[in-house]
């Protein structure tokens, strides 16, 4: 397992993350198989969000440390607040008063007394950077989370909240090979073609610029949770390719694909959204493949994509 520095403390964490989104159904003992078993792979990040499971996802990772109090200092463990989901719909909350009664109940949910970190879950375009510091600096000094980062965020919002003098350490976005229009949008500068198109502004570009980690997630996925496309029959020429380069390092093709999201240059992580075991530990294989710049862009244009 290949490792970074994260956050103010440059904790040494996996660059493999464990997404525990999927956990919901599951029962404790299985939880607590699955953590220890991602542990033995080297990943000792986890990634949980109150909305997983209407917080059950939390609520079990919170059993599984109560069952093995040990376990908790062995993991870097992160959560999300923001989303908030009513009985008539859901909507985005990033006030001060929520953020604080969210992450009071997160940690009462994990059965700890502290977040490594704590990411605000989706943009709120209502968000007011003045009153999301000082959410920030209560947990902060109350010993309650230890580092702060944005998920799905463009460079203007991050700036908005780094004018207001908060660390971002991370943002959470979608990147998959088979999802890049941040990636073609940059390939295409200046072009009039439908890929010059920038609907982000720049993020990745804006995150290696400003030291903010990335983190992405639904890294085996095209679309917006349309699918995975391991085998599937629209990206045929994609998965020819990366079969090829997983026979000739020994590993297998998901372990490619998510190789492929971590050879982007600065603080990249891949999120694996997997509760299988097995599929956990062929994926935390990608951090030990090193693909060539040639072997990046074989991937890239192999998914549909073309070069000016």
């Amino acid at each position: 397992m290949e490792y970074i520095k994260f956050g103010k403390e440059g904790k040494k964490v996996s660059k493999v993350v464990l997404g525990l989104m999927r956990t919901s159904n599951m029962d404790v003992d299985s939880l607590s198989a699955f953590t220890e078993a991602a542990l033995d792979e080297g990943i000792n990040f986890f990634d949980n969000a109150d909305c997983y499971g209407n917080g059950r996802a939390e609520e079990l990772l919170g059993l599984v440390f109560e069952k093995n109090p040990a376990l908790r200092n062995k993991v870097f463990l992160q959560s999300k607040c923001g989303i908030r989901i009513d009985s008539d719909f859901t909507w985005y909350d990033f006030s001060k008063e929520y953020i604080l009664s969210a992450v009071d109940n997160i940690l009462s949910r994990l059965k700890t007394d502290h977040l490594d970190s704590l990411l605000l879950h989706r943009p709120d375009a209502l968000m007011e950077a003045d009153e999301i510091a000082e959410a920030f600096t209560k947990l902060e000094k109350e010993g309650k989370v230890l580092n702060f980062g944005v998920s799905n965020q463009n460079p203007m919002m991050m700036k908005m909240l780094l004018n207001a003098g908060i660390s971002i350490v991370v943002n959470q976005v979608q990147l998959s090979c088979a999802f890049t229009p941040a990636f073609n949008a940059g390939f295409n500068v200046n072009m009039q073609n439908p890929a010059s198109i920038m609907h982000d502004g720049g993020i990745f570009e804006f995150c290696r610029a400003n030291d903010i980690g990335i983190q992405a997630w639904s890294g085996l996925q095209y679309g917006f949770f349309e699918g995975t496309f391991l085998g599937s029959e629209k990206y045929v020429r994609l998965n020819q390719v990366l079969e090829r380069i997983a026979y000739e390092k020994g590993c297998t093709p998901s372990a490619v694909a998510l190789a492929w999201i971590m050879r982007y240059p600065g603080k990249t992580q891949a999120v694996t959204g997997t509760a299988n075991i097995q599929h956990m530990k062929e994926c935390a294989k990608a951090a030990d493949i090193q693909l060539s710049k040639k072997e990046w862009y074989e991937i890239y244009l192999s998914a549909g994509n073309t070069l000016p």
